[in-house]
């Protein structure tokens, strides 16, 4: 299927491609589709697109490719919306914060990770309490 981005462009996406949100990004609730983009292959950053609104488009990136010692313990109501039987169908995603004016001060978001079931394309977004994960860590080291 087609989906008009105002970031990309009109993308063909498989439909095979299209999670849904069972546990809706925080702030954005009405919005439930959503395509993970791999534009640039060799890019450290991913996209998360919703395909029912064109302007919004999260830059992502997995923190398991890092050096960063995070683990996630998922609550059993996560465990079930989302229908996770295996873990090894997952994948888990940051939201990262990029500005414009300043990108070495990157910053991602660890305590509300995004969950991807890969088997039943459900995905959502869970909030780490009592982790003392931040909001904003700060993905470049200040040197």
């Amino acid at each position: 299927m087609k989906i008009n981005t105002v970031r990309f462009g009109e993308i063909e996406v498989e439909k095979e491609r299209i999670f849904r949100f069972v546990l809706p990004i925080i702030g954005f609730n009405e919005l439930r589709d959503f395509v993970i983009l791999d534009l640039n292959k060799d890019g450290f950053f991913k996209w998360l697109q919703s395909v029912e609104d064109p302007a919004l488009a999260f830059p992502v990136v997995s923190v398991f490719n890092m050096d960063l010692d995070y683990s996630i313990d998922l609550q059993d109501n996560v465990v079930d919306a989302l229908k996770i039987k295996d873990v090894e169908s997952l994948l888990v995603m940051n939201i990262a914060s990029i500005p414009q004016d300043n990108p070495q001060a990157t910053t991602i978001n660890l305590l509300a990770p995004i969950v991807f079931n890969l088997d039943s394309l459900l995905a959502g977004q869970t909030i780490l309490s009592g982790s003392g994960y931040d909001i904003s860590f700060p993905l470049f080291k200040k040197g």
